[in-house]
């Protein structure tokens, strides 16, 4: 069955190919079919390689498409890899995103450019399947550079909204160039391993670094650092996460499919890939888990402070990245991807579920006004915004619980699963990145395991806080706008995937439970560094007691001394004072940035433009210098040498013919017949004597 596994690239692409052609004759119901239909075939196509791996012995197998690039001694087929590694990210990447398709139906109806949507989001399933089965480096990089051009599209998919109407358009921009950062060291260090190995072949490459071992401990440290750009950057980690925040811009199935389950998780599959290089590398290994944790500590306390429904998941994705990011630093990658997993589940449904809030307020707003009116409800498409009414802002929001009881029940789950509590998913794998960072800090003995477990273990704290604080907000209490009062439950086509994903975020620890292992003997078929630590009781009661503990003081906060009207301050404001200002003004790190390398890179670019381009090249050099010697050179041909030379002479010889012919011609000119006819004569003498010479 290996051989199928060209046709798990070949149905997204087919179904973006349908739906570019023909969507604009096609009926929304018929788009979101092929679309959804592309994908789950995809996802069938995936379960078919894990159970051609079951029965080959979990061997890595590869399947030859094309002779890609050859050049000298560089050989690089286009050439897809199935090993377990590969296929649990196609199985997320195609299970997960069918759902979402699905939910995007429902969530999409009315848009004027439907098509378009499911156009791009078959081809970003494309471009992630392309990153997660490639066999090579490039054929990543590929798949690395295709998502983000997807998330630039679909992040500023509504360009013509947001902020002085192109706000939307700005975020895009905005992921775009931040990720090209990234994709800088990413480049940097492919070009190092092909100067030392000669190929980037996985298995030529990592055979290479555990061959050589301590001998390439320099290049491996180089090679790994550079990835960790690339992976900041993808995987929105300090100090290149500032773009995720922003791209809640795009329609909420883009925030859930790209920005929480798949693609933001791009840059933990490639330090997982590359373990044995990062193997050689402790600096980078101490570095790259230090940095998931402080990114988890600093995006949970932003969170806090956010009153966006969006944004809180944002800065909760950027804070779950930094587990995954210290898990894998920390050596712990059967914990890092065991996360990765659950987090996709619980997140993707914490974002539909958002979507789904965003969508019932929408109708809402549109049901309000309808009212006051004295018109009947109006087909409302998702993305339009009313003026008085912001349907992201939870100020807005409250008593949604009685009115969006499925939506309440679902976000309810994915919120006790993100902040990690017994039995749910996010309990079982958060607990296995805090073991095994307790087990590198005290039982190996090194500092900076501790420091990882006190950063994240306060980011835990952070996120039962701010969840609790969401959905406080959001469903109890009183309504606080009329849009809120009037919002309704949505359709089945967009309940029913949250219901999916719900199950999931509640089974989906099954995958690693203590003893079991599944998913550590799965994945330790792809590299023997794939080990895991033992369950830790101490460990897993004391992050469940603070969980709980947090939940409670959120509770305490916020549903005791519920919001009275959407401008009421919040209640942490009156506690925390400029704190609370200072985390929800994300720690100033856009204005930090803006103030050096954003006016730094406008002040170059204004020099550029202005003194450099416009008063040096154009005014001197092309005014001045350009034209003015043009214009003495055209002066200098034009009338000492045109008129004063060229025409004169040409004046003269016309004076001078005529002059001949006056003088000379004219003369011959008698009228007389008899002078004509002596002419002749002479004419024939002439010639005859010529004759008689020669």
């Amino acid at each position: 069955m290996f051989e199928l596994v060209p046709l798990i690239l070949a149905f997204p692409l087919a179904g973006l190919l349908i739906n570019a052609a023909f969507g604009r004759w096609l009926d929304e119901k018929r788009i979101g079919i092929v679309a959804s239909g592309a994908t789950a075939a995809a996802f069938v196509i995936a379960v078919l390689q894990m159970l051609a791996l079951s029965g080959n012995h979990f061997h890595a197998e590869t399947v030859l498409l094309a002779d890609w690039i050859t050049i000298g001694d560089m050989h690089l087929p286009w050439q897809m890899r199935v090993d377990t590694l590969s296929v649990t990210m196609m199985l997320l990447v195609t299970g997960v995103g069918a759902l979402i398709h699905i939910y995007a139906i429902g969530y999409m109806h009315g848009d004027p450019r439907f098509a378009r949507f499911f156009v791009f989001l078959n081809l970003f399933v494309t471009m992630m399947l392309v990153l997660v089965s490639g066999d090579n480096y490039l054929m990543l990089f590929v798949g690395w550079e295709g998502v983000g051009l997807c998330s630039y599209l679909l992040i500023g998919f509504w360009y013509d909204k947001g902020d002085d109407n192109v706000g939307n358009a700005r975020a895009g921009r905005k992921a775009f160039v931040v990720n090209r950062v990234g994709d800088l060291g990413f480049l940097i260090a492919m070009f190092l391993i092909f100067g030392a190995v000669g190929s980037l072949q996985f298995d030529d490459v990592l055979h290479f670094f555990e061959h050589h071992g301590a001998e390439v401990g320099g290049l491996a440290t180089a090679v790994t650092l550079l990835f960790l750009v690339g992976a900041a950057g993808k995987s929105a980690q300090i100090p290149l996460f500032v773009w995720l925040p922003d791209a809640m811009a795009g329609p909420t199935p883009v925030s859930a499919l790209i920005h929480a389950a798949t693609m933001v998780t791009a840059g933990i599959y490639m330090i997982a890939r590359s373990a044995p290089i990062f193997s050689l590398a402790p600096v980078s290994q101490m570095t790259v888990a230090l940095l998931g944790a402080g990114t988890a500590f600093m995006a949970g306390t932003i969170a806090v402070a956010q009153w966006d429904i969006k944004r809180v998941l944002a800065y909760s994705t950027i804070s779950q990245l930094g587990f995954m990011v210290a898990a894998v630093g920390l050596g712990g990658y059967v914990a890092g991807m065991f996360h990765l997993l659950t987090h996709a589940f619980f997140k993707a449904l914490l974002f539909l579920s958002a979507g789904s809030v965003i969508h019932g307020v929408e109708h809402g707003a549109a049901a309000s006004e309808s009212a006051a009116r004295g018109v009947a409800g109006e087909d409302y498409p998702s993305g339009a915004h009313h003026a008085h009414c912001d349907a992201q802002d939870m100020r807005n929001m409250g008593g949604l619980k009685d009115r969006m009881k499925l939506t309440f029940w679902v976000y309810l789950v994915g919120a006790v699963a993100l902040a990690g509590v017994f039995p749910l998913a996010g309990f079982w794998s958060k607990d296995e990145i805090l073991a095994d960072a307790w087990h590198v800090g005290m039982v190996e003995g090194h500092w900076h395991g501790v420091a990882v477990y006190i950063l994240l273990a306060l980011a835990a704290i952070f996120t039962a806080f701010y969840m609790t604080r969401q959905i406080v907000m959001v469903f109890f209490g009183q309504p606080r706008s009329s849009a809120a009062e009037h919002a309704t439950e949505n359709p089945p086509t967009m309940t029913t995937p949250l219901v999916i994903l719900a199950v999931l975020s509640v089974l989906g620890g099954a995958l690693n439970l203590p003893g079991l292992h599944t998913l550590r003997r799965w994945l330790e078929h792809t590299h023997h560094f794939f080990h895991g630590i033992d369950f830790n009781l101490s460990v897993a009661l004391s992050s469940t007691v603070l969980a709980l503990a947090a939940i409670w003081l959120g509770v305490r906060v916020y549903h005791r001394r519920p919001l009275e009207n959407a401008t009421a301050p919040d209640q942490l404001q009156g506690v925390l004072g400029s704190v609370f200002n200072f985390l929800h003004a994300k720690w100033y790190v856009d204005e930090l940035y803006a103030a050096t390398i954003l006016r730094l890179y406008e002040w170059q670019a204004r020099f550029l433009a202005f003194q450099v381009d416009w008063d040096f090249w154009h005014d001197f050099v092309h005014d001045r210098v350009i034209a003015a010697a043009f214009r003495s050179v055209a002066a200098a041909l034009s009338g000492p040498v045109d008129k004063g030379g060229i025409d004169r002479f040409f004046d003269g010889l016309a004076l001078l013919v005529r002059a001949f012919a006056v003088r000379i011609l004219r003369p011959l000119q008698t009228g007389y017949v008899r002078n004509y006819a002596l002419g002749v004569m002479l004419g024939v003498i002439a010639v005859l004597g010529m004759m008689l010479v020669n």
